[in-house]
């Protein structure tokens, strides 16, 4: 049996728990919408949503499967498959154009949202909290923060 704090009670926890996660994907591509870059609000928002919905699927069926006690699910191989799955698309982002290496925020945040969508269809709030601020903090901060660092030219060297 799922702990009480991973255990599904009610359609409205459903709700919750994704609209979290919508709400927290639409948060972290804000910025790369606001940059134009093409993995923006809907892309973010989806990868949440369908984090979140994956993760609910594996608790519940973990707990209507295992509610004899006697079936062995895992609903921690779920998070396995959809970091490998993520992995795989952020990597589809990434691309070298001019000897420069592009996307690689983007995809980083698309992973970042797909941890998050994790954890809110986990039901794991405080998680979500966190790593939402800290997210934003990293996103909109430290980048008008570079602005201020003194650049290198790569082809310095």
């Amino acid at each position: 049996m799922l702990t009480k704090a991973l255990a599904v009670t009610s359609f409205e926890d459903i709700l919750l728990r994704l609209g979290c996660a919508t709400v927290v994907g639409l948060l972290l591509g804000l910025d790369r919408e606001i940059r134009g870059v093409s993995a923006g609000l809907r892309t973010h928002a989806l990868v949440g949503l369908s984090a979140a919905a994956i993760t609910l699927s594996a608790l519940v069926l973990h707990d209507t499967l295992d509610a004899d006690g006697q079936t062995r699910t895992d609903p921690l191989r779920v998070v396995q498959g959809l970091a490998q799955a993520i992995g795989f698309i952020a990597a589809g982002l990434i691309f070298v154009s001019r000897d420069q290496v592009r996307n690689v925020t983007s995809a980083a945040n698309i992973w970042l949202t797909t941890a998050v969508g994790i954890a809110a269809g986990a039901g794991q709030f405080a998680i979500v909290l966190a790593t939402t601020v800290f997210g934003i903090v990293i996103v909109t901060v430290v980048r008008l923060g570079e602005r201020y660092l003194p650049r290198v030219d790569a082809d310095a060297d």
